[in-house]
């Protein structure tokens, strides 16, 4: 391990944490967090042991809340240079896969352009994680055989619904990250573009954390779904025919989606 303040031995190593298991991240990912000197840290990523995996590491926190950035993105990746360029081994802890949504190619670049070395390991991303925590699997035989992975981080443009909603027409899923917040636009962009009113959708939140939970309806009753059971981020939104595959408990996601269903009734 290089020693701190020795600038030829600095360089970054970026690792994708998964969905926030501890015991999801890769071999090589802890082996990377043992001989690092610094860390830093996002919100989402598993830093609950860090003390282990990383014992002799200056661990920092940079993890950004929705609507609150402590340290910016431009910020992060400052700090991440000027550690490394001291000769620090800084690993750049982030969940999921740092190449899905994730700012994992800015990140590689700012390290290019200050001429330091760095390594990518990648990360079991929340699309696929997420789903599969709640017993939904993207692809199935005969229901689908392709999944597109978009962000809701901002209300999809018209452009990019319309890409969807062919694709929904081929009977592919929809894997949509950081949606929570912008559902109701989304849906209804998604339903205004030709996508059934009862296509299934589930919400799935805190894949493979602590309180994980799934809420299961169709797209034209999601959202009050969703507003009933207090959902929040972190969460993935499935949209497909493959959520009818999903299971909670003993009770299967039709189950759900009946019981959704009357509850909306209930209201109108």
């Amino acid at each position: 391990m290089s020693a701190i303040g020795d600038p030829r031995g600095g360089r970054v190593t970026l690792i994708g944490g998964g969905p926030g298991a501890d015991d999801l991240l890769t071999l090589r990912a802890v082996r990377a967090l043992g001989s690092a000197d610094v860390v830093l840290y996002d919100r989402l990523a598993p830093h609950a042991l860090l003390h282990e995996f990383a014992p002799r590491a200056e661990h920092i926190d940079v993890g950004k809340t929705p609507g609150h950035h402590a340290l910016p993105q431009s910020g992060i990746e400052a700090l991440m240079v000027e550690k490394a360029l001291g000769g620090a081994h800084v690993v750049r802890l982030k969940g999921g896969d740092p190449y899905v949504l994730g700012r994992g190619g800015e990140e590689v670049l700012a390290c290019h352009r200050a001429g330091l070395p760095v390594e990518v390991v990648p990360g079991v991303t929340s699309a696929i994680a997420a789903p599969s925590a709640a017993g939904i699997p993207l692809t199935h035989r005969g229901v689908s055989t392709m999944f597109t992975v978009v962000s809701g981080h901002a209300p999809l443009d018209d452009d990019t619904l319309r890409h969807l909603a062919g694709l929904g027409a081929l009977g592919g899923t929809i894997v949509i990250l950081m949606g929570v917040a912008n559902l109701p636009q989304i849906t209804a962009g998604l339903a205004r573009h030709g996508l059934a009113a009862d296509l299934p959708v589930a919400v799935v939140e805190r894949g493979f954390q602590p309180g994980q939970r799934t809420t299961v309806s169709q797209l034209g009753g999601i959202v009050v779904a969703a507003h009933r059971a207090g959902a929040e981020s972190p969460a993935v939104i499935v949209v497909g025919e493959v959520v009818r595959l999903a299971h909670d408990g003993d009770l299967s996601a039709q189950g759900l989606m009946d019981r959704a269903a009357r509850l909306t009734a209930m209201d109108a």
